[in-house]
């Protein structure tokens, strides 16, 4: 059989016999070719051109598969290229400078490693650990851990899940109120953010004492040894007749300001506000009055710098119960209109508790007291019938000037003391202020996180410390300024307890442990530079806006932001209640302030 070549074949082949669709040199379209398309595409996606991403990637992320068949490539998917529309000028040469810092790495693994989860109403919440171990580092408020798993209920996902609690995405936002009501017609003249508060710095001297009042009784050392529950000791309420006077109502204070002894006048308790401002949450407000060269730092009667706050600084604060209509309010907060655990109550328990403490700590004796050169200013013996309380008043002046200044700036505050006690060593009195940290639950809301302080204020003294110095940040860093102004040896802070924690009428007293005020305030990262920069700075501003008319300004802590703001006030703002008035500096009284509730 004779064989048939390849080239035969082809030979004997004629284009007559060629099968197919007619081949064509261009279409319709000027020369642009057809994308080619499969039966299997959906309609929609035949004129898709959009789909390629980055790295052969569809437009979703993902790659490039037709979703009934993901192991077959979609016909067409790489042809966008060729309805790309070339640019007339060479871009390559182009590229974006980003001067951002490089991202810390987010996830580690092996022993050692973190992870980060972000949500959307926290910086992030760290966790670190060794091998199954995790620590929380920096929890957001809000967070909360299960498992290995951080997750943050204020929105946001965390890991894998984004809920924790009971209905969380229904809980309504913290919105709290105004110290004070703004009036229409005060002028806001300063609003002052507190990042700026917190770059202010001025150093100043520890201060020399112009004159002292009142007198003291010894501490009583047996409060020290309070250690364990069999040693508790009741609270006790005792009456005796304590005092807390305004600044421009101060029979003193006015002898010094008509002597020239200073420009600036102010209490310990309202000038700590102000150098403690960038820790404080909630909304307070001071009265500053100028007259003439002399500038006054005032408060309101029942100013709500004169309460003693609890949890101001915790994560999860207490709630405050509203008053919805209908018997609303309990479903919106969870909290019921008479509980005893809101802030206000507890602002007003804590009060009443710091106010006993430092009555029942001291050894009340006539023969065994420190008499200071003068006698208590406030107390007329002929109209009281109440025993003066242990409080000594220390009026000492600081020198805040600058060298650009042209004359010297003092400013005078009126410091106080609770108590005195014998150095073991030396024997010498030394001076100290009394104040006391109360528990309410620790298992209810707001708590803070705290221990529970019947089993562990021995054992792990420092956490529960600790605990109290995140939770209470502003109110320690007050009491911390006061004993530094009072030049204070000591600070004796005392732990109050319920007896019952759903009672807030009795309390006991599970111990007193003292501090040095200097090395308390380097443990909360305190300093008193960055409080005098904000005094010198608010004083400023009153100088350079009044000049030297007679003025009255308001200066309030925003309730829900932190930041501060300045009204301009009319001169008889407040004056129904006779606190700050031009007329309180006219005429001199005896100075007698409303005593404190017990």
């Amino acid at each position: 059989m004779p064989s048939i070549s390849l080239a035969d074949t082809i030979e004997s082949l004629s284009l007559d016999d060629e099968w197919g669709p007619e081949t064509v040199t261009s279409t319709t379209l000027d020369g642009v070719p057809y994308a080619p398309y499969s039966k299997g595409d959906k309609l929609g996606r035949m004129a898709d051109w959009t789909q390629e991403g980055k790295d052969g990637r569809d437009g979703r992320g993902g790659r490039q598969f037709n979703r009934n068949y993901r192991d077959q490539q979609v016909y067409g998917a790489g042809t966008s290229s060729l309805f790309a529309v070339q640019v007339a000028e060479d871009e390559s040469s182009f590229s974006v400078v980003d001067n951002t810092r490089a991202s810390a790495k987010t996830r580690g693994f092996g022993r050692g490693g973190g992870t980060v989860f972000r949500g959307r109403g926290q910086r992030g919440a760290a966790q670190r650990g060794g091998r199954g171990a995790f620590q929380r580092v920096g929890q957001g408020r809000g967070a909360a851990q299960t498992g290995n798993q951080y997750y943050d209920n204020r929105g946001g996902r965390g890991g894998r899940g984004r809920r924790f609690g009971w209905k969380d995405y229904d809980k309504p936002q913290r919105n709290r109120d105004s110290s004070v009501n703004i009036r229409p017609e005060w002028s806001m003249k300063e609003e002052i953010d507190f990042n700026r508060l917190l770059k202010l710095n001025l150093e100043t001297s520890e201060g020399e004492d112009i004159d002292s009042y009142g007198f003291l009784y010894y501490y009583d050392r047996s409060y020290d040894k309070t250690q364990t529950k069999m040693a508790e000791r009741k609270l006790q309420s005792l009456e005796r007749a304590a005092y807390n006077v305004t600044t421009s109502q101060d029979p003193i204070i006015q002898d010094l300001a008509e002597k020239d002894e200073a420009t600036i006048f102010a209490t310990s308790d309202i000038l700590s506000m102000l150098m403690c401002a960038t820790r404080s949450v909630y909304s307070w407000d001071i009265v500053i009055l100028r007259h003439g060269n002399k500038i006054f730092l005032d408060k309101r009667i029942d100013s709500t710098i004169d309460l003693v706050t609890v949890n101001e600084n915790a994560a999860d604060a207490p709630l405050e119960a509203e008053t919805g209509q209908g018997g609303t309010n309990q479903q919106s907060t969870g909290v019921k209109a008479d509980s005893i655990n809101t802030p206000s109550n507890l602002a007003l328990e804590a009060t009443i508790i710091n106010h006993n403490v430092g009555l029942q700590t001291v050894i009340e004796s006539d023969s065994a007291r420190l008499d200071f050169p003068h006698p208590n200013p406030f107390y007329n013996p002929a109209e009281e019938t109440e025993p003066l309380a242990s409080k000594a008043y220390k009026y000492r002046r600081f020198d805040l000037s600058l060298e650009k200044d042209e004359e010297p700036l003092h400013l005078i505050v009126r410091t106080e003391l609770d108590a005195v006690v014998k150095n073991n060593i030396s024997g010498e009195d030394q001076f100290l202020t009394i104040k006391a940290l109360n528990e309410f639950d620790h298992k209810a809301q707001g708590s803070g996180g705290a221990l529970d302080w019947r089993t562990k204020l021995v054992s792990q003294r420092g956490a529960v410390v600790a605990t109290e110095m995140k939770n209470n940040s502003c109110k320690l860093a007050r009491w911390t300024t006061q004993a530094i102004l009072a030049k204070a040896d000591q600070m004796k802070l005392g732990f109050v307890s319920r007896a019952n924690p759903k009672s807030n009428t009795s309390h006991v007293i599970l111990g007193v442990v003292g501090y040095k005020p200097r090395e308390f305030a380097s443990q909360m990262n305190l300093g008193l530079s960055n409080g005098w920069g904000i005094v010198r700075t608010i004083v400023d501003l009153v100088r350079g806006l009044s000049g030297s008319e007679d003025k009255k300004y308001v200066l309030v802590k925003d309730p829900n932001k932190q930041l501060i703001r300045l009204y301009d006030v009319p001169l008889q703002t407040f004056e129904e209640g006779d606190d700050g008035s031009l007329g309180a500096l006219a005429e001199k009284g005896d100075g007698k302030a409303d005593e404190d509730e017990e």
